[in-house]
């Protein structure tokens, strides 16, 4: 659907104008008009489809139609980290140029008093980390009671990052009278009951997940004992001399454990996650990106804000559960049309993952073995079932549905 279909005012429509914008995303052509007409709306939406402009040009051509006198927000966006919250204003900001609406930014780590000057002005939007916002709440800074619009943006890493008590806390402030809206890159069992508690009657909408990688990322899989998967990855990255990389682990713990090992082997490394805050969460960043801490252990969903140029290597140290994951891990090198690297660590307990990866990827991915790691292959199969009737059956069949389960 071209922009210049929908029912959007004349300002927005010259800001698409200007910044090139002809073509809606599948995202953009779902939700505008639900949020056009007054919907609640739950999304499931990755990073880059544009979801962004999905909520911020309706919202945006409401608040412009809609008389107001700016003291009071009109409009709350809720994002987990400051990098999001940033993004977030700028989209804003370029979309809503036209218009005489303004925008605030919120989040941790800056000075507050700035921050309650922007908003004693007057604004119509603010896009805020849920902390920082309750902050100048208990100041007398800013009043919610007039929030009309209300988006939860990447409300799995928002829970990831265990902000479910100060979300629970800024509902309490908000008109029961709203709409509201939700995004989020997963809908798991948190994502859903938060959707239950706050959205009413909401129209849910999904945009089919890519399931092919870049042509320019190399896939390597590297068979090894699962025991001796550090002493490989210092391997590769001693041997290869390898800077910047990023190091994917499922679970926090396990990431913190990860890199500790690192830095005792002389690699600099630290942990990426949500239960990090947010001051230490840039500090790392800063680092990664200036090259003083050469591997970042991160797990999926914290690995969703790093936005690095120039990132040659992505390890696999466990596969995902959600193969889609492998696609948006490894999607993380190889931009820009420049070259990248995926290399993921396989041992046999694996296997089930690894089968879904290349369903999903409708390709092998063949196994190498690295002189002095070979696996043995003396070892029992930790997972006899995969090779039973049943799961050939369902392998079968997910192949012949094109991949997907």
């Amino acid at each position: 659907m071209l922009f210049s279909q929908m029912s959007l005012p004349a300002p927005l429509q010259q800001a698409l104008s200007t910044l090139a914008f002809e073509q809606a995303t599948p995202i953009q052509a779902q939700a505008i008009p639900l949020i056009l007409a007054g919907e609640d709306l739950l999304a499931s939406a990755q990073t880059g489809t544009g979801k962004t402009a999905a909520f911020a040009l309706p919202l945006l051509a409401i608040l412009s139609q809609t008389p107001s006198q700016a003291q009071s927000p009109k409009a709350l966006v809720l994002v987990p980290t400051r990098e999001l919250a940033l993004q977030v204003h700028q989209s804003i900001q370029a979309l809503g140029q036209f218009t005489s609406l303004s925008a605030v930014v919120i989040y941790g780590g800056v000075s507050i008093e700035a921050q309650c000057q922007q908003l004693s002005a007057g604004v119509e939007i603010i896009i805020a980390t849920p902390g920082r916002l309750l902050d100048l709440h208990r100041r007398g800074a800013v009043n919610l009671n007039e929030v009309a619009h209300l988006v939860f943006d990447e409300a799995d890493r928002m829970l990831d990052m265990g902000f479910a008590d100060e979300i629970a806390q800024l509902m309490a402030l908000l008109p029961t009278e709203r709409q509201t809206l939700l995004f989020s890159a997963t809908l798991d069992d948190e994502v859903l009951s938060l959707s239950h508690k706050w959205l009413n009657q909401p129209k849910r909408i999904a945009v089919s997940p890519e399931n092919s990688a870049s042509k320019d990322v190399e896939q390597r899989v590297y068979a090894v004992d699962s025991e001796r998967k550090f002493a490989l990855l210092c391997h590769l990255i001693n041997k290869g001399d390898w800077q910047r990389v990023l190091v994917f682990s499922r679970k926090k713990v396990a990431a913190d454990k990860l890199a500790e090992r690192l830095s005792q082997q002389a690699i600099s490394a630290r942990a990426f996650h949500g239960d990090l805050g947010q001051g230490v969460r840039e500090q790392v960043l800063n680092g990664f990106r200036q090259g003083e801490i050469k591997v970042l252990v991160a797990t999926d969903v914290a690995a969703r804000g790093i936005d690095i140029d120039a990132l040659d290597y992505v390890v696999n140290y466990e596969l995902p559960y959600v193969a889609q994951d492998y696609v948006h891990r490894i999607g993380r090198t190889g931009r820009a049309g420049k070259q990248g690297v995926a290399v993921t660590l396989y041992s046999e307990e694996d296997a089930l993952l690894l089968e879904e990866v290349e369903v999903l990827l409708d390709k092998r991915l063949p196994q190498q073995w690295l002189p002095g790691f070979e696996p043995d292959l003396t070892k029992a199969d930790p997972n006899p079932k995969r090779h039973g009737k049943a799961a050939q059956k369902r392998r079968a069949k997910r192949r012949g549905q094109g991949g997907r389960r």
